[in-house]
């Protein structure tokens, strides 16, 4: 049997924790005096009194031992218990959600998916504005966490290729868990200081410099305004624009830099690709663009560049008029929306290395076609593919795309119209929080949605930042047995 209470006292003090960091968002309601602290300071004492007493418990349980099992558990409670806490600040004050509305957003959040389903952003609490950047920032530290950690051990969607690698990686320079977790937590706030001092300099109020560094560097895209980037149109997009880049690159890439190997970077595969796709991709719509629509080239190419490096890398902010075109413009977006950024890092999508499996894979096919009696192994920077991560791989491709095409027939049985549904799960499993299509283009939210369909979108994000198959693997009677 799995042992369930070291998961519940980890679970317990996340929410402990979650609980403690409502005081943040709390102390500045007080401040601005905009009469939502009360309610931010009640939903802080629920959320901490019940995790505490979670852990309470539990106590002790932690020296039975952590099996994979148990991992899987925690990776799943991560994304779908603490949620359930962090709806209470949306709840009890302003915006006033209902459950249903309120568990979309901050799954959203912790996703770092950034969809919303809130009409007017600009007009809510200092706090609550806060509290959801902190909630991208959390959710994108503890995607990178696992990313890193636990995904390789679990050996989810062939993520085991990087077992051996970041493993060895981390033995030679970093041989503890919590000189692990230091170091991606000094890379990330160091990435986030930044970028804040960035945005800050370019003209930013200190509210929204400090919930969009945070959203940039989770690949979160929330935003405290509805206009999004469009109130910092100009040198705003193209610092957004490259801390987004850096944002979707492998931690631990950025970890062995810190530790002398500053070719480590560069020597990445799927980061020269990750790179030179999105560079490719920037060109080729602004060139369409001028040749169709016309227009001053910069503009063009700002506003281009910002959005494609937005949707690749799953951030979800948006700027001037991207996807008006609609057509060529909409299916290329899909196309790299699909692909999203590096493994390793807090981007979802099938990732670049998946991608570059799945194409060398095709291509070792091919060759096996033209040559029959020739064994063909499938390569990828330099090493040779082993089945069972290429099987991972393969097994993980063909679920996101199939679950792409029933939940988009699921959400057009709620009534949504077809494009809607289509690019509203692709954007959700692949937690880029882009919004496109006739729903979402009156608000540009997904606040008039029916709960079905709120609830089938909630679903697709949680199934993409689980990685899919760990959602699945909790779901079979044989994980609970023996």
């Amino acid at each position: 049997m799995v042992s369930l209470a070291p998961v519940a006292n980890i679970l317990g003090r996340l929410v402990l924790l979650l609980g403690g960091l409502m005081l943040l968002p709390a102390a500045l309601d007080q401040a601005m005096g905009n009469g939502n602290a009360g309610a931010m300071l009640q939903a802080a004492l629920i959320t901490a009194g019940l995790g505490g007493l979670v852990t309470l418990a539990t106590a002790g349980s932690l020296k039975r031992g952590f099996d994979l099992r148990a991992a899987f558990l925690l990776t799943l409670g991560i994304w779908v218990v603490l949620p359930g806490f962090a709806v209470l600040p949306l709840m009890l004050g302003a915006p006033g959600l209902d459950f249903t509305r309120a568990y979309f957003e901050t799954v959203s959040g912790i996703t770092t998916t950034g969809s919303t389903v809130i009409v007017g952003l600009s007009d809510l609490p200092e706090g609550m504005n806060l509290w959801r950047g902190m909630l991208n920032w959390l959710g994108g530290l503890g995607i990178a966490f696992i990313a890193m950690i636990f995904l390789p051990v679990m050996q989810v969607g062939g993520m085991q290729f990087f077992k051996t690698e970041g493993f060895d990686t981390f033995g030679k320079v970093l041989p503890r868990a919590r000189d692990i977790a230091l170091s991606l937590l000094g890379v990330y706030a160091g990435l986030t200081l930044a970028c804040l001092i960035t945005y800050k300099a370019l003209g930013m109020s200190a509210l929204d410099a400090v919930v969009h560094a945070f959203a940039t560097i989770a690949t979160g895209g929330f935003s405290p305004q509805d206009a999004s980037f469009n109130t910092y149109a100009g040198a705003g997009e193209y610092a957004g624009a490259f801390f987004m880049t850096v944002a979707a690159i492998p931690y631990i890439r950025y970890v062995q830099m810190l530790t002398g190997r500053q070719e480590a970077l560069w020597q990445d595969a799927q980061v020269r690709s990750y790179l030179k796709w999105m560079l490719a991709v920037a060109l080729l719509l602004t060139f369409w663009r001028l040749w169709v629509h016309g227009g001053a080239p910069e503009p063009v190419f700002r506003v281009t560049l910002f959005n494609v490096v937005s949707v690749m890398t799953g951030t979800g902010f948006f700027s001037g008029d991207y996807a008006a075109p609609g057509g060529f413009v909409l299916v290329v977006t899909f196309v790299i929306g699909v692909i999203g950024g590096c493994s390793g890092s807090s981007s979802g999508a099938l990732t670049v290395f998946r991608v570059q499996i799945t194409m060398a894979a095709v291509r070792a096919q091919l060759r096996q076609i033209g040559m029959p009696n020739r064994v063909e192994p499938v390569r990828y920077a330099g090493r040779t593919v082993d089945p069972e991560a290429l099987n991972g791989v393969m097994m993980f491709v063909c679920s996101y795309i199939l679950i792409i095409g029933v939940l988009s027939v699921g959400l057009t049985l709620t009534g949504i119209d077809m494009q809607t549904a289509v690019f509203s799960i692709w954007s959700s499993i692949g937690n880029i929080g882009y919004g496109i299509g006739p729903g979402v283009a009156a608000t540009g939210t997904y606040g008039a949605f029916p709960e079905a369909a709120i609830w089938i979108m909630t679903l697709a994000m949680l199934l993409g930042r689980l990685s899919l198959l760990a959602f699945l693997v909790v779901l079979m009677p044989r994980f609970w047995r023996g």
